[in-house]
């Protein structure tokens, strides 16, 4: 059996991600990575507390709770990404690594310009979402076009291993049992 990691783009629809929608023109402002496609744990940078924007570091994320349970309607793509078993045990790793000294990195607010201004600014214990994704897979050698302190949710759509296999409402993945689509190739709902 092939080993996967999985990568969330999602419009969590918080005052602050329309505000990034807004500036981007882009359908998903938020990004996370999943170890199993049950997504029973994602992980990313983003509030630390459900209702204020800030204070904001690696955080685990679970559908329907915090940020992600302020909403019913949480638009998303969900990409498949097969990996060899090392880099799964890599992926393992760097995601622990991260949980254990998570007190050690902080949002990287102004990460947030320079990618708005294409300027390549890599602040080795600040993260953005789409920063923090990157160099995971970076790290674990899947190939990106650009350099991860440049990467925008939006670029995780186009990865060329990447295979979508759900688009649609998050809590849906979370709340139903999901069945592979012969005609469309990816997983949907009854």
């Amino acid at each position: 059996m092939a080993d996967n990691i999985y990568i969330i783009v999602a419009q969590t629809g918080t005052n602050v991600a329309k505000a990034i929608k807004f500036f981007t023109k882009k359908p998903y402002n938020h990004v996370s990575v999943a170890g199993d496609i049950e997504l029973s744990k994602m992980y990313s940078f983003f509030r630390t507390y459900r209702y204020t924007p800030l204070p904001a570091t690696f955080n685990e994320e679970i559908i329907g709770e915090g940020t992600l349970g302020l909403f019913n309607n949480i638009p998303c793509e969900i990409y498949e990404i097969p990996v060899s078993h090392e880099q799964k045990v890599h992926f393992q790793r760097l995601i622990n690594n991260f949980y254990i000294f998570r007190n050690n990195y902080s949002y990287n607010i102004l990460g947030l310009i320079a990618i708005y201004l294409n300027i390549s600014w890599d602040r080795k214990s600040h993260f953005l979402c789409s920063q923090f994704a990157a160099h995971i897979l970076s790290e674990i050698g899947i190939n990106l076009r650009k350099k991860p302190c440049l990467c925008t949710p939006d670029d995780f759509r186009y990865i060329s291993d990447a295979r979508l296999i759900y688009r649609g409402e998050l809590n849906h993945w979370h709340t139903q049992k999901y069945l592979q689509c012969s005609d469309n190739n990816f997983y949907s709902f009854n």
